[in-house]
């Protein structure tokens, strides 16, 4: 069944690969936003199965953004995954209080990046 992801991510060459892999490998529809503001306007247009936001963007960051979807009806029930380069133990805790499905830890390994999605959403075949 294929899925529906939007990347929402400041970094041309993060959201390339990402969509790649997943256009290619898994075969679903990828979606792609470069900041926060307009990966919200997607999500509250688009019926989206998953959302992967970074953390760091200039302008509204992935945490202002995720803290937007969860007020919101129209996309409070997509699952939202936060890719990041850095997690200190007490952003572990922030993170995990948040309510998103998980992390993926930048750099990451192209190559599982599908497996890796999957995994944080629950969408194991």
């Amino acid at each position: 069944m294929s899925k529906r992801v939007l990347v929402v991510d400041d970094e041309a060459d993060i959201r390339a690969v990402i969509q790649g892999c997943l256009e290619e490998i898994a075969g679903w529809e990828v979606m792609i936003a470069d900041s926060g503001e307009q990966g919200l306007q997607i999500a509250a247009q688009e019926q989206l199965d998953g959302i992967l936001m970074d953390v760091s963007m200039p302008g509204m960051g992935g945490l202002e953004a995720l803290q937007k979807l969860q007020q919101n009806p129209q996309t409070r029930t997509i699952p939202v995954a936060l890719l990041t380069a850095k997690v200190l133990p007490e952003e572990q805790k922030l993170f995990a209080s948040l309510g998103i499905v998980g992390l993926i830890m930048k750099p990451f390994d192209p190559m599982i990046l599908v497996d890796l999605v999957a995994s944080v959403f629950g969408w194991e075949s």
